[in-house]
C-alpha cells in the first residue's frame, strides 16, 4: 500500500496493465479519475509519491510525472513542490447510496448476461454498444430502426 508524506495510506493504490494496449501514464490517470467519480478520492487528499509509484510498480519516473501532469492539466490534482500532488478538482459523481443500488442492478444483470452465455468480453461489447446509443440519443442522432447494428461503430 502506498503512503502519505506522513505515513498514512494514500487512499489509490496504482495497478498497471500491460495487455491492456492503453498507455502507462494514462491508466494512472484513469484510475485517479475512477477513483474521484467513486468518491474514493475527495480534495485534499494526496497522491502517491512519484518514488513510491515508481518503486511499487518499476516503472519511469517520467511516467508518473507525465501523468501527474495530465491530471493537474485537467484541473484535479495540484503539485506543491517538496510537498506531493493533491487532490483539488471533482468529478461529478452520484452519492454512495445511489452508487449501490446501481451496482446492485448492474450485478444482476451481469448475472443474467452470465446465464444467457455471455462472458465478460461479450457483456463488454454490449455494455460499450448501450453506451454507445445512449450518446447518440442525448446528442439526437438516433434512429428508431438502425438495422440491427445497435451500437455497433464500423
Amino acid at each position: 500500500m502506498d503512503v502519505d508524506k506522513d505515513g498514512s495510506p494514500s487512499p489509490i493504490e496504482f495497478r498497471l496493465d500491460p495487455a491492456s494496449g492503453v498507455p502507462t501514464y494514462l491508466q494512472l490517470v484513469q484510475q485517479v479519475e475512477q477513483a474521484l467519480r467513486l468518491g474514493y478520492l475527495r480534495q485534499g487528499d494526496q497522491l502517491p509519491r512519484v518514488k513510491d509509484i515508481v518503486a511499487g510498480l518499476a516503472i519511469n519516473p517520467n511516467t508518473v510525472l507525465k501523468a501527474y501532469r495530465e491530471l493537474e492539466h485537467r484541473g484535479l490534482v495540484v503539485g506543491r513542490r517538496g510537498v506531493g500532488t493533491f487532490v483539488a478538482g471533482a468529478l461529478g459523481k452520484v452519492g454512495l447510496r445511489e452508487q449501490a443500488a446501481l451496482q446492485k442492478s448492474m450485478l444482476a444483470w451481469m448475472r443474467t448476461a452470465a446465464t444467457a452465455g455471455l462472458d465478460e468480453d461479450g457483456m463488454a461489447a454490449l455494455f460499450t454498444a448501450a453506451l454507445h446509443d445512449l450518446r447518440q440519443s442525448r446528442d439526437g442522432h438516433a434512429d428508431e430502426d438502425d438495422g440491427g447494428r445497435a451500437g455497433v461503430v464500423a
